[in-house]
């Protein structure tokens, strides 16, 4: 509504200011007609009582005798101006004093466009000192009709008059407008707060509305037929969405139920792997002579009964439904646990380096064996069909983080696959639950560490862990 006032009344101020330029240019061209055909009267009366002929060269004998010119410009109330036909000035009904602002000879353009004009008329239009000006040029004939003269008519538009009446009436219709105006925005703030009444209502039900709980229906007396429609949509929407959230818990937990299962068979599946490598690897170099077998009888049981406890710790975790597995912290030589983790495999082309022997950090044994033991055979995989294939395993301090690297000359990871490597499921595996790598990374960001690598395809992957060494 308001848009609609402010548009129409610039469209009216438009309008009217263009009719008024068209009137305005109307009432000057019948004013100086009316003006020449008063001008050309008064000259033909002249012209009849006069004694001398009427001829070219008494022009200005006949408009001298007694300042007839003088008394023609008086009672008609117009200056102008009788020329020659060739455009010389022969009298003008200005005093001599102003003679010096008259055209003593008319210029050839005026007299080629009189001569060419069909009415033999031709109207000059110029602007003086901000005033539009105009000159009428037209022939005076005998009682033949043969041209003897030139008679100029200059016309002044004073337009004052008609200024002043515009800005009165566009001060007027500006008054009526803005009054328009307010009434409109009166208008316009009523009716749409009775329109947005009920809209509220929805709107901070709408706010309102939380899949978490239970959400109450609209109810609003006498709504619109639009509104009514609107509160019906929402209702049957709440409908809905409770019946899709009730659907929702019952998916979620048997999601839940599911990964937690795919989980904990992954992470018994972890220690299962290296127990069967070393029952293999006890049978294959069993030798009851062998002088050391009693400490390498030890070390396989000491291996086994690590894995054990692991899974028992899986298992006691799953029971009681808390964090796999529950975190011990205990000061740890971060050397010797990784090494003691890689003697489970036995891939002879697994090198391990430190540049200490001892770094002390406070971490869960099991957990860190577990990062070690999944970088490894993430490592281990990678290499099926590398000629000579190797694997370095690396732990060094760096500041106040102890870093463990596990690099490999495998065939690496591809561009698209780098930002998901982590996502729980993903695998570019055949086989497995693509956990592995999704459970590293919460384990060490549980001890306020970081896990990045960085890998080009066909030539390897480096995976490096940094653990504080201070846990805060």
């Amino acid at each position: 509504m308001i848009f609609l006032v402010v548009i129409s009344s610039i469209l009216i101020a438009v309008v009217l200011v263009y009719q008024y330029q068209e009137q305005t240019t109307d009432y000057h061209q019948d004013r100086l007609e009316r003006k020449e055909e008063q001008i050309k009267r008064s000259i033909e009366y002249t012209l009849k009582g006069t004694t001398y002929p009427v001829t070219t060269e008494n022009l200005g004998l006949i408009f001298s005798y007694r300042d007839e010119i003088y008394k023609i410009a008086d009672i008609q109330n117009v200056p102008f101006n009788i020329y020659d036909l060739q455009g010389q000035l022969i009298k003008s009904s200005r005093p001599r004093f102003e003679t010096d602002s008259t055209t003593i000879c008319l210029d050839a353009e005026v007299l080629n466009n009189l001569s060419v004009s069909p009415d033999k008329r031709y109207v000059e239009e110029n602007s003086i000192a901000g005033d539009n000006y105009r000159a009428l040029y037209t022939y005076l004939t005998n009682e033949k009709f043969k041209p003897i003269g030139i008679l100029n008519l200059p016309y002044f538009e004073d337009n004052s008059f008609l200024d002043m009446e515009l800005k009165e009436i566009l001060m007027r219709l500006g008054g009526v407008y803005f009054l328009m105006l307010l009434i409109a925005i009166g208008l316009a703030y009523f009716i749409s707060r009775y329109i947005t009444r009920s809209l509220q209502t929805v709107s901070d039900m709408l706010n309102q509305t939380d899949l978490t709980k239970r959400n109450e229906k609209i109810f609003i007396e006498d709504p619109s037929e639009e509104i009514e429609k609107l509160i019906d949509s929402y209702n049957a929407m709440i409908d809905e969405l409770e019946l899709s959230a009730v659907k929702l818990a019952r998916s979620e937990r048997e999601q839940a139920w599911r990964e937690m299962a795919k989980q904990v068979a992954h992470e018994i599946k972890n220690p299962l792997t290296p127990m069967r490598l070393s029952v293999q690897s006890f049978e294959r170099k069993f030798n009851p002579d062998d002088p050391e077998i009693n400490e390498k009888v030890k070390e396989y049981s000491r291996t086994l009964i690590q894995q054990i406890d692991t899974m028992s710790s899986i298992a006691s975790a799953f029971s009681s439904f808390a964090e796999m597995p529950a975190q011990q912290n205990e000061t740890l030589n971060v050397v010797k646990i990784v090494k003691l983790a890689l003697d489970i495999f036995n891939e002879d082309y697994i090198h391990f380096i430190s540049d200490e022997d001892e770094i002390i950090v406070k971490l869960d044994r099991t957990q860190l064996i577990r990062v070690v033991t999944n970088l490894v055979k993430n490592a281990i995989q990678a290499l099926p069909d590398v000629k000579s294939p190797r694997i370095l395993v690396s732990v060094s301090k760096e500041g106040n983080h102890v870093k463990i690297s596990v690099a490999d000359n495998g065939v690496g990871i591809a561009d698209e696959f780098k930002d998901k490597i982590f996502e729980p499921k993903f695998t570019t595996k055949t086989s497995g639950m693509g956990l592995g790598l999704g459970m590293v990374k919460n384990i060490v960001e549980t001890y306020k560490g970081s896990i990045t690598f960085t890998s080009q395809p066909q030539k390897g992957t480096v995976f490096t862990v940094r653990f504080p060494q201070e846990l805060s």
